[in-house]
């Protein structure tokens, strides 16, 4: 295992086409907006379900590519059985001694679980407890280029749920797409971070895998068509970087090929310091 000794910035860039590709429970499931410009939002933590997904389906049998925070997980049982690996049910009697043993169950926990490698978690909780981690892959809300609209459809069910709805012909539902967007989003990779948790090379290269085939092995009819487009990472020449992030992300610029309403990736053209970007992973070396 080599961890990673170099800092990285990335763009992604990810559409959907007539499909929700992150609904607001506070808003009813409504695609979630910018109320003030109407573009489209994503959570972070949104896309690092999908990254996770992909992970848990790739590497489901490889030791040390266990998800932490997966459906039906019982986090602190997790982690109290991590304390109890790493110290042998050692009694703790003083702080020094609380500290060694939670920093031993954090070490267990980061060995064993992709997701806490890269992301971090939170393991404070449960019977004993192994501290924050914080991750070293960060990410944003992805951000629409432009903004969407959001249209709601009446849908129907000729079968019924209670009995006592039987003599009713059908019932009645809603669902919202977005007819489409082209979704922009940025990430950070810290190599400090990434030697405290044991985030490697061979991570790395998963990670950039999961980004570009995530959407792949996740289809429904509620999130649409989503595709990744266009991966764009910057790969300083040392821990601390070359050069600022935003400095690099504003050489990425994405334009419109066509006029009137977007209705397909045909209708921009994602370009790198005024070239357009042919592929859809390009690494680009930062210079000084």
């Amino acid at each position: 295992m080599t961890l990673i000794n170099k800092r990285y910035d990335f763009a992604l860039f990810f559409d959907v086409t007539d499909g929700n590709p992150n609904g607001d429970p506070d808003a009813g499931n409504l695609p979630r907006i910018d109320a003030e410009t109407g573009e489209g939002l994503v959570t972070d933590v949104c896309i690092k379900r999908k990254v996770r997904n992909y992970v848990q389906i790739k590497k489901s049998r490889d030791e040390g590519y266990d998800i932490f925070v997966k459906e039906k997980a019982i986090l602190n049982r997790d982690i109290d059985a991590a304390w109890n690996e790493a110290n042998a049910g050692k009694a703790v009697s003083n702080s020094d001694e609380k500290r060694r043993a939670e920093e031993s169950a954090q070490k267990r926990m980061c060995s064993r679980y992709f997701d806490i490698r890269a992301f971090g978690a939170v393991m404070s909780t449960g019977e004993h407890g192994a501290g924050q981690v914080r991750g070293p892959v960060q990410l944003t809300f992805s951000r629409s280029v432009e903004p969407i609209i959001s249209l709601e459809h009446s849908i129907t069910r000729m079968a019924v749920t209670n009995e006592k709805d039987i003599d009713k012909e059908r019932t009645m539902g809603r669902k919202f797409t977005v007819p489409y967007g082209l979704y922009r989003c940025h990430g950070f990779i810290s190599a400090y971070l990434a030697a405290q948790t044991g985030f490697s090379e061979e991570d790395l290269s998963l990670l950039w895998e999961a980004f570009l085939n995530m959407f792949e092995h996740d289809h429904s009819a509620a999130r649409g068509l989503m595709s990744t487009r266009s991966l764009i990472i910057f790969k300083h020449r040392t821990p601390l970087g070359n050069k600022p992030a935003f400095e690099l992300f504003d050489k990425i610029k994405c334009e419109r090929t066509t006029t009137g309403p977007a209705r397909s990736f045909a209708d921009y053209r994602v370009l790198y310091e005024g070239k357009p970007i042919d592929k859809n992973k390009k690494i680009i070396e930062v210079e000084e």
